[in-house]
């Protein structure tokens, strides 16, 4: 792992897994610039520049300087125009590694918001510049809110086959950190959660702990080439060549609820 003397540009850096990152690089003693749509004053060796990348707006001055470049700005839609005017940004720049979060299934789900991350992946890789990528599964975090919006309702959705692989975002962001300061890897390992789970399973300990009873299950089948790709698996890692994160559902919910 190195240490650079000039700031690492994070996107993202204010959301949920950019909230883990941006510590853990300052704890290795990197200067860290995020980019974000709404002005903050700097403060312990983080410095703000204003900027939106879908808009292409404020990119250039956030890359410039920068050695390094860690994109983890993400949404439903537009990941691909986004990435597509950061590359820009950071080829005209002459930054020296670019390392971007994507989503496990990418090239496997045919799903629009997957589509547009696999777009953005291929715009890295095809950038000209150094460059690492990891696909990480859901995070726990964003499970919560299914499984919060899902036990609301009198019975649960439970749709057939449907498996997810759920991880800790500070694990993800510890790899990332990892990445971004070691040497330009390309794909890298997919990054998982220790356990399968499906919807049942993943709501049963949240109403645990909630001291609510389980809801009755509603059996749903996922239509067409989407529902196909789920209950194949198509956005799990279950090959030997994946890393797996150690803290499991119930422990995040322990810890979160408990």
């Amino acid at each position: 792992m190195t240490t650079t003397t000039s700031p690492i540009l994070v996107t993202g850096g204010t959301g949920t897994l950019g909230g883990h990152v941006v510590p853990m690089l300052r704890a290795a003693g990197q200067d860290v610039r995020i980019l974000t749509r709404h002005a903050r004053p700097p403060a312990d060796g983080v410095e703000y520049v204003t900027g939106d990348l879908l808009a292409d707006e404020g990119v250039a001055a956030a890359v410039s300087g920068a050695a390094i470049v860690l994109h983890l700005a993400g949404g439903p839609k537009g990941d691909d125009v986004a990435t597509r005017n950061l590359v820009r940004a950071v080829s005209a720049a002459g930054v020296r590694h670019l390392v971007y979060i994507s989503v496990i299934g990418a090239d496997r789900v045919p799903l629009a918001w997957l589509r547009s991350k696999l777009a953005a992946e291929r715009a890295v890789a095809e950038s000209g510049i150094a460059w690492t990528t990891l696909r990480a599964a859901q995070f726990h975090d964003l499970a919560l809110t299914m499984v919060e919006k899902l036990t609301k309702l009198p019975v649960l959705p439970v749709p057939g086959g449907l498996r997810l692989q759920p991880v800790d975002a500070r694990e993800v962001a510890a790899r990332l950190s990892e990445l971004a300061l070691g040497e330009p890897s390309g794909l890298v390992p997919d990054l998982a959660g220790p356990k399968l789970y499906d919807i049942a399973a993943l709501a049963a300990p949240y109403l645990r702990l909630r001291g609510r009873r389980n809801r009755p299950a509603l059996p749903l089948r996922i239509p067409g080439k989407a529902g196909r790709a789920y209950r194949a698996g198509a956005n799990l890692t279950l090959d030997d060549g994946a890393d797996l994160g150690k803290r499991t559902w119930e422990d995040f919910l322990t810890e979160r609820l408990g």
